[in-house]
């Protein structure tokens, strides 16, 4: 009798366990590689195990923020590059949201961003940047995707300075 009541114990004690383990974000057993010596909010290599699929998003634009503005503009997207990286940051969030993942399951980054008039035909990496640090390797987002950045020469929509690719994982 002590033996069932033993095993029936450890049974559902297995069973909330695995449930709980279900519901976990992909991010538990993915491994991030930190860049050594360095605080630069990208990881240099990710690792995903076989148990985990990969889920492609398509390169997504700014969003219009002021419908008052030409479409033709910048400042109808937000205007600069740091606006302009934080709603479609923002826009990336929601469409992970919409298929049950985070920004944390995020593993892999490309980012396209045109050379600014204002910056000398440069691309503003340093706006870039100061976009991104709202949403990865924040206290309440920790999780570093491995990224890449170029400098394009245009966009669809000559008024956007920012186009930005993901690949997240979702545990199978």
């Amino acid at each position: 009798m002590c033996y069932i009541v033993f095993c029936r114990t450890i049974t559902t004690f297995c069973v909330i366990s695995a449930f709980a383990t279900g519901v976990a974000h992909a991010v538990d057993d993915v491994i991030r590689h930190r860049i050594p010596n360095s605080s630069f909010p990208i990881a240099a290599a990710v690792e995903i195990p076989m148990t985990f699929s990969t889920v492609y998003l398509s390169g997504k634009v700014p969003p219009v923020q002021d419908v008052r503005k030409p479409l033709e503009s910048p400042l109808a997207y937000g205007g600069n590059t740091k606006a302009q990286t934080v709603g479609v940051l923002k826009d990336i969030e929601k469409s992970l949201a919409e298929l049950g993942l985070g920004l944390g399951d995020v593993v892999k980054m490309q980012v396209f961003l045109v050379g600014d008039p204002a910056n000398g035909g440069k691309m503003d990496f340093a706006g870039f940047m100061e976009g991104y640090s709202q949403f990865f390797g924040t206290r309440e987002q920790p999780n570093l995707p491995t990224r890449s950045v170029f400098q394009v020469m245009g966009l669809a929509n000559p008024a956007w300075r920012v186009e930005i690719e993901v690949v997240a994982v979702r545990r199978k």
